[in-house]
């Protein structure tokens, strides 16, 4: 299910390809849409619900959570998309992977996950990957993007992987705690509210400049709709897994963009593509076969799990995973994995 998240990145980022190609460049007008979509499907929904979730006691007792997470999401795409105006690719693809240490310390505080050494393992051969994915870019010619100011652009891609990584540790959070609907109707509520003001704030000129058509407007229905889709399916994903999962499995988006560059924008393709490929996946799988323990709150200095290995005061699967919620005796080859 990671993959077809990645997938529907890669759709995102062909279709903001052909738009650039037709001089569209509205990041925010493309984000807009996708939360007023979310707004009028998943809003709508929680508005009409007749238990204590619904619209009116969400807002009453939770709307400045809901501020900052849609603040920070919506900030994040724009942060990211800014990036490429001031620096490379390359920079962006490998300072866009500070969202995975981040989204680890926030989690191991926030969240409570606990690690263990193969999780760590996992994660270097993973960014090792993206590595290779960089130096073929390197050789194929491919680092696109401006120069000039590259301390500007790297600053936006740091800001911008700080602000995913808490916007997803906000989502692993409401969606084992609370429920999907509600991240997602909240979401598109403030996300239209805050992307609507910035739009009217700094695209007035640029929407006004597109010249529609029926291949412009398709593309930008194909955007919208694989947004929607990814905002729609991630929570599902983080459900069962993790955010850090996820965004270890959204490494390969970038391949899979990569991959369709080459058929439809004519772009070298060498064997490290296929190299980074199977590293990042070995890392992702490196990465799952050990789940990550959560250090449940309750569990207080006389409860024998507090002193097992691993950091855990207590040693139990994270809340939402497939397995029951049981005790896991570590032995110590476990407390070495």
């Amino acid at each position: 299910m990671g993959q077809v998240l990645s997938l529907l990145i890669c759709g995102t980022a062909v279709s903001c390809q052909y738009l650039v190609n037709s001089r569209v460049e509205t990041p925010m007008l493309q984000s807009f849409l996708n939360y007023v979509l979310l707004l009028l499907v998943y809003t709508t929904r929680l508005s009409t619900s007749k238990d204590q979730g619904n619209l009116l006691q969400v807002l009453k007792t939770k709307w400045w959570k809901y501020l900052i997470m849609g603040l920070a999401d919506v900030e994040a795409n724009y942060a990211v998309v800014k990036a490429y105006q001031f620096t490379t690719l390359t920079s962006i693809q490998l300072l866009d992977c500070f969202v995975i240490p981040v989204l680890m310390v926030l989690s191991w505080f926030i969240l409570r996950t606990r690690y263990r050494l193969i999780h760590f393992v996992a994660v270097l051969v993973c960014l090792l990957g993206v590595g290779a994915m960089v130096g073929a870019d390197i050789l194929a010619g491919r680092d696109q993007g401006s120069t000039s100011d590259v301390v500007l652009g790297d600053g936006l891609v740091l800001l911008s992987a700080f602000l995913y990584a808490v916007s997803n540790v906000c989502q692993e959070h409401t969606v084992k705690n609370l429920s999907r609907v509600e991240f997602l109707g909240m979401m598109g509520l403030f996300g239209t509210l805050i992307s609507g003001l910035q739009l009217a704030a700094l695209e007035t000129q640029a929407v006004a400049a597109i010249k529609w058509d029926v291949r412009i407007a398709m593309l930008f229905a194909l955007y919208v709709l694989c947004m929607f889709a990814l905002y729609s399916l991630m929570p599902l994903v983080v459900q069962m897994s993790s955010a850090t999962t996820v965004n270890l499995s959204l490494l390969t988006a970038d391949l899979f963009s990569l991959f369709c560059d080459i058929f439809l924008f004519g772009y070298t393709f060498s064997t490290l593509y296929v190299v980074s490929f199977v590293t990042i996946t070995a890392g992702f799988v490196m990465y799952n076969v050990v789940p990550t323990l959560s250090a449940l709150p309750g569990a207080g200095e006389d409860d024998p799990a507090a002193n097992r290995p691993g950091g855990s005061s207590s040693a139990r699967l994270l809340p939402g995973a497939a397995a029951p919620q049981r005790s896991e005796t570590l032995t110590t080859a476990d407390a070495l994995l």
